[in-house]
């Protein structure tokens, strides 16, 4: 233990702890959106079992990260994935938790946030993975997940701190759906399948796209909230 710690690299350390934290705004803003219909009791066990579960994924992730980013239309299909997962958070249809038990509501917010930290992860896994890349080969798995352990702290932090925004001000959930939609639209143009097209390989094309996503979600998402809400409303009085 002591030969593994004198010979560490530090600076390798350093780096994966900083690449996590700023990395770690979007992951709690989507472990937020997951749990907020979650009882009270409830959101913490969300919070706790969707970061451990997102956290495991990425250091699989990690390990594969220079292949995976190279499969053509991966990024692709991860974008539309995103883009339903931004609209779903936004507008979650009425129907499916009518009849849904509290533990299946637990289940379905750490699904979606591993999913969804997933796919958001194919970028982020590469600079871990590069900042790793410094330190000798034996440690670099080990560097990852110390980085990874020491960020959950502060992602749980913050995902509580945006649960408490969301509680007090419902248009984050606008922007957080929106968060989402931008990231999607940037997995989305810069996938490797688009490389042959020079137009898309443009910092104003990239912008672009990630703006149509943003549009695309909440457009979508408000659309489906809106009729989900007058559905509830006929339904209703028939009820009675």
């Amino acid at each position: 233990m002591l030969e593994f710690f004198a010979s560490l690299h530090w600076g390798a350390v350093i780096q994966i702890i900083v690449i996590d934290i700023l990395l770690g705004g979007d992951n709690a803003v989507v472990i937020a959106l997951a749990c907020r219909d979650l009882p009270s009791q409830q959101r913490m066990r969300g919070i706790l079992w969707g970061t451990a579960g997102a956290i495991a994924l990425r250091v699989v992730l990690i390990a594969f990260a220079v292949v995976l980013l190279n499969v053509p239309f991966l990024k692709f299909t991860g974008g539309l994935l995103l883009l339903w997962i931004g609209v779903r958070l936004l507008a979650p249809s009425q129907l499916e938790h009518a009849n849904v038990k509290p533990a299946e509501k637990l289940m379905g917010a750490i699904k979606t946030i591993v999913v969804a930290d997933a796919v958001m992860s194919l970028d982020n896994v590469v600079a871990i993975a590069g900042a790793a890349e410094a330190a000798d080969p034996r440690h670099r798995i080990a560097l990852v997940i110390f980085g990874l352990m020491v960020s959950i702290p502060l992602i749980v932090w913050g995902s509580q701190l945006v649960l408490k925004l969301l509680d007090r001000y419902p248009v984050i959930v606008t922007l957080g759906a929106a968060l989402l939609g931008w990231i999607a639209g940037g997995l989305i143009i810069n996938d490797p399948a688009g490389d042959r097209w020079p137009l898309l390989d443009t910092p104003v094309a990239e912008y672009g796209m990630s703006v149509a996503g943003a549009v695309f979600v909440v457009g979508l998402g408000l659309w489906l909230r809106r009729r989900n809400a007058r559905r509830s409303a006929t339904r209703g009085p028939q009820s009675h």
